[in-house]
């Protein structure tokens, strides 16, 4: 942290030195500068105290993946994304789709919350998301929270949250993509939407189907996503919209290696529904927002060599429903208040259904709920220094009352320079599976908890061409939920800890009109070790145009990456790195085609233990454009 903090006021001369150059960001760069997901209204990303990664459509695309995690975690620094095949996450022990956020998040991942236009998106029985239910098709941009956001979205914003910001028609007529692609193991995706806007009306609509084999026996995957949006604009400060999104895949485990399954395979059915009213004044904007979020699931435990095929499925109904009201105030000058109500009820039925005659064995039927209130007020004074304080107070069902602070600073010595600091509080609530479900269940379990400290520089150079950011954090968390004791004596207690301490480095770079570059680096320094918490994370991507061709590449490298038994007295580590290349020609602005390859250097390497990654893989396709 010493060496941290020498390097600030080095930057701060630097800007100095640099600051007649440096007037004029490029259109990217404006793009990603006003975020929404700090302080639940539009806000200019520098002027909030928390570091927010802005990932939008353009780099999403990029890597031709129907997944939004597939590829997100390339261009956040301190993330990282389990993964165990060629598409898909599945679900179960060796499922992917994992997140963890400077080490924090979780096995299942409940630390870090995923939303959907600010909704949380999470099953209500287990407590977390469903990663296969996120496409790119669907997405304007994602924003990511690299520290707590609990004040403003409660429970499981402990980590962090990942904000997806959905697509809506904003240019008058009709238009529409589709795209196909056919590559290894006979994996195909094809996806199409359509965007459709005539005065105060607006919709948008898109469709995704995906299938691989898989590159082990027993590893298919298939799923059909569905997402469409209306919206109307009633008058000059009052527009209505709503959404529906629909996710039904069949997911085939074929275990670790070393420990195989047979007819181990997951029916899922995901959906989310939610209308909201919006209003925008000068002063004064904010929304009224209903959701509700479900599921149906059908799993197939499977059986050993050697075993016989069960004679039951699990079967889980769960829903997620609630409200958010909030209202952003400006009373004066450089001044803004958000006062914010949330109410939400969660649950559904786990039980197993035989096979036979036999009735259903319920497991469980329960629901919890929660409602919350909270204020938040940021000021600017002298055009320079940015205050910003905060508190949530949250009353739950089961673990009572929690109060969650927040304040922190963003001064700009100059138009090129910001330096932030803050501290947070972030919480979890215990899920239902960990309160109510099996033989570890604890009904006495309180809230996870955890303080985190980061400070930050963000500095512009070469006329705004270049950005670079250098943060430092430190994060102790306590109250952690583990299961003690040896089966069928076990036991979820509050008995867990950890600090993580680490630094994230940043820049981009729009070399030229034609060329780019990126790139991220990450450390990462566990006391207590966690899962899928690389301890060094590097990732370097370039793009460059020429007439109608488009050549990007990366390569990304991870190290000191724990997959397994994290209490062992030497526990399981990976490293590895991957390369990427993807090449596409447009015809007539309107069709193009490409190829692309990953890990082309053919590295073996594990993110799960016992679940091989594919070797070299190669992908062709073609994309449309049309507008009217």
């Amino acid at each position: 942290m010493r060496t941290f903090l020498f390097v600030i006021p080095a930057l701060c001369l630097f800007s100095t030195a640099m600051q007649a150059q440096d007037t004029i960001a490029d259109n990217r760069r404006k793009l990603q500068e006003v975020v929404v997901s700090a302080t639940r209204t539009e806000v200019n990303r520098h002027n909030v105290p928390m570091t927010i990664s802005v990932v939008s459509r353009e780099e999403l695309e990029q890597s031709s993946e129907s997944n939004i995690l597939s590829g997100l975690a390339d261009w956040v620094p301190g993330m990282f994304v389990t993964e165990r095949g060629v598409t898909g996450f599945g679900l179960g022990a060796g499922g992917g789709g994992g997140i963890t956020l400077r080490g924090v998040g979780g096995s299942p991942t409940t630390q870090a919350l995923m939303l959907v236009n600010g909704q949380p998106q999470f099953m209500g029985i287990m407590g977390h998301h469903l990663p296969d239910s996120y496409v790119s098709s669907d997405v304007e941009k994602v924003e990511v929270v690299r520290g707590p956001a609990s004040i403003l979205y409660g429970s499981n914003a402990m980590g962090g949250v990942i904000n997806i910001i959905t697509r809506k028609q904003t240019v008058e007529g009709l238009h529409a993509n589709a795209r196909v692609m056919y590559g290894s193991y006979n994996t195909q995706k094809y996806m199409g939407n359509a965007g459709i806007r005539k005065g105060d009306f607006d919709a948008f609509v898109s469709l995704n189907h995906d299938y691989t084999d898989g590159h082990r026996e027993r590893s298919a995957f298939r799923i059909t996503n569905g997402y469409a949006r209306a919206g109307y604009r009633l008058s000059n400060h009052f527009n209505v919209w709503g959404d529906v999104m629909l996710a039904k895949n069949t997911a085939h485990d074929p275990g670790a290696t070393d420990d195989p399954m047979f007819d181990y395979t997951g029916d899922i059915l995901r959906g989310m529904t939610s209308l909201t009213l919006q209003n925008d004044f000068t002063k004064s904007d904010g929304a009224f927002k209903l959701f509700y979020n479900f599921g149906d699931h059908e799993i197939n435990d499977g059986y050993r060599p050697g075993e016989s095929p069960l004679n039951y499925r699990y079967r889980s109904t769960d829903y997620n429903l609630g409200t958010s009201l909030y209202q952003t105030l400006q009373p004066l000058d450089g001044n803004l208040i958000t006062i914010g109500l949330d109410m939400m009820k969660y649950g559904g039925n786990a039980r197993n259904t035989f096979l036979d005659p036999r009735p259903d064995e319920v497991i469980k039927d329960t629901s919890l709920y929660s409602i919350a209130g909270y204020l938040h007020a940021q000021q600017i004074l002298f055009d320079k220094l940015t205050l910003s304080a905060g508190l949530r107070y949250e009353y739950h069902k089961t673990c009572g009352s929690e109060w969650t602070p927040q304040a922190g600073l963003a001064f700009r010595p100059s138009e090129t320079t910001t330096i932030k600091a803050s501290v947070a509080k972030g919480f979890r609530n215990p899920s239902i599976r960990e309160l109510f479900l099996w033989a570890p269940a604890n009904p006495d379990l309180q809230p996870e908890r955890m303080t985190h400290y980061e400070i930050a520089v963000e500095q512009s150079v070469l006329s705004g061409r270049m950005h670079v950011e250098l943060t430092g954090y430190v994060a102790d968390g306590l109250n952690l939920i583990q299961m003690e004791g040896q089966y069928p004596n076990v036991k979820n207690r509050n008995t867990g800890a950890f600090t993580n301490r680490g630094m994230e480095f940043a820049v981009r770079w729009n070399a030229s009109e034609s060329l780019w570059l990126q790139g991220h680096y990450s450390y990462l320094y566990m006391k207590t070790p966690l899962l899928y918490a690389p301890k060094h994370q590097f990732f370097i991507a370039a793009n460059y145009r020429l007439a109608n061709w488009q050549f990007s590449a990366n390569y990304r490298f991870v190290d000191g990456l724990y997959i397994d038994a994290v209490d062992d007295p030497h526990p399981l580590q990976e490293t590895f790195g991957t390369l990427n290349a993807r090449v596409s020609f447009r015809i007539l602005n309107r069709l193009s085609f490409f190829i692309k390859g990953e890990n082309l250097t053919d590295r073996r390497y594990e993110i799960l233990r016992g679940y091989p990654m594919p070797g070299i893989t190669a992908f062709a396709g073609a994309t449309i454009e049309l507008g009217i």
